[in-house]
């Protein structure tokens, strides 16, 4: 609406809202117009690099995007379960690529884990306590980092800038430095996914703490507690429902993390999903990426049912 269209029995205060009104829409839509004008830029500058990076094949090589799914598909569906559970397979020729009771870990004479669930045990156990050790060391830090509970600017900004640096690479970038130092396995994975998982979760909590009701906190300094009592008994009972909600979060985060890891040599199943898809083992491969799938699902599942029980049902109902 026009602000000489606007109607004649609009008092005078009412005619600035409008016309005010009319300049602020006038505005975003402009904002709007040029910030898709310039993600399209950014969209066509990207495509142009990597074209020109790929000596002009980029464009060249985009139909051919998915003959990768169809080269994965195995001449037998049921191929898929047997590399899944290490049964023999009928087109077994002597080659690596149907050698899958080959990876059993038996515990019997006749009972066996089979190789892939192993490998998804290991990888979980490297996600699971690498986000204990990552948490409890940011549980520590992040009520040093809060501007609420630590007056010291110089403490404060030291935590800040440490637990910046310790987000600052990712895990996989981390697990390499730590590959190189103490060779390869799980450890160097750990050692990676509890640092980054200490700056993530550091920045997180802190920011929780920093939103927390201090009138508890204030309640027992006029009594004379400690730091260390007020922290316990005023401010974590407030923040940690968010704080478990987070851990959870980054549990599953961690198990994706775990299994890039694995695919450079940190151990777990995602050493195998980069040797199958390289060897061009097409039932390992989906067997891989189905036990990949059912297992983030599962960990999804558990973390939902996990804070429905610490919440409660009726935060999760609609408003009546």
């Amino acid at each position: 609406m026009a602000a000489n269209t606007l109607p004649k029995d609009f008092s005078e205060s009412g005619a600035l809202i409008e016309r005010h009104w009319q300049e602020l829409a006038a505005r975003r839509r402009v904002y709007s117009w040029l910030g898709l004008s310039l993600l399209v830029l950014a969209l066509g500058g990207s495509l142009w690099f990597a074209n020109e990076t790929n000596a002009g094949k980029f464009f060249d090589r985009l139909p051919y995007l998915f003959d990768f799914v169809g080269d994965i598909i195995p001449r037998d569906g049921s191929e898929i379960f047997r590399a899944l559970f290490d049964l023999p397979s009928p087109y077994d020729d002597g080659s690596f690529k149907y050698n899958y009771p080959e990876g059993r870990l038996y515990i019997t004479d006749s009972l066996y884990v089979p190789e892939y669930f192993y490998k998804m045990l290991e990888t979980l156990n490297i996600a699971i306590f690498s986000t204990i050790v990552g948490t409890a060391i940011g549980f520590v830090l992040c009520f040093l980092a809060s501007r609420n509970l630590m007056p010291n600017w110089f403490v404060r900004g030291f935590v800040r800038r440490t637990m910046e640096i310790l987000r600052a690479f990712p895990e996989v970038v981390l697990a390499g430095f730590f590959l190189a130092i103490l060779s390869l396995g799980p450890l160097p994975a750990v050692i990676a996914v509890s640092i980054h998982t200490i700056g993530a979760l550091g920045k997180l909590f802190f920011e929780v703490v920093e939103n927390a009701d201090m009138k508890a906190e204030e309640g027992l300094r006029a009594v004379g507690a400690s730091w260390i009592e007020r922290v316990w008994f005023a401010i974590v009972p407030q923040v940690l429902p968010n704080f478990i909600s987070y851990f959870l979060l980054r549990l599953e985060i961690n198990v994706r993390a775990s299994t890039i890891i694995g695919a450079v040599g940190g151990g777990g199943i995602g050493e195998l999903l980069r040797l199958s898809i390289g060897q061009n083992h097409e039932a390992k491969t989906l067997a891989i990426v189905l036990l990949l799938f059912c297992t983030i699902v599962a960990v999804d599942q558990l973390s939902a049912w996990a804070r429905r029980r610490l919440v409660g049902d009726q935060a999760f109902q609609l408003a009546q």
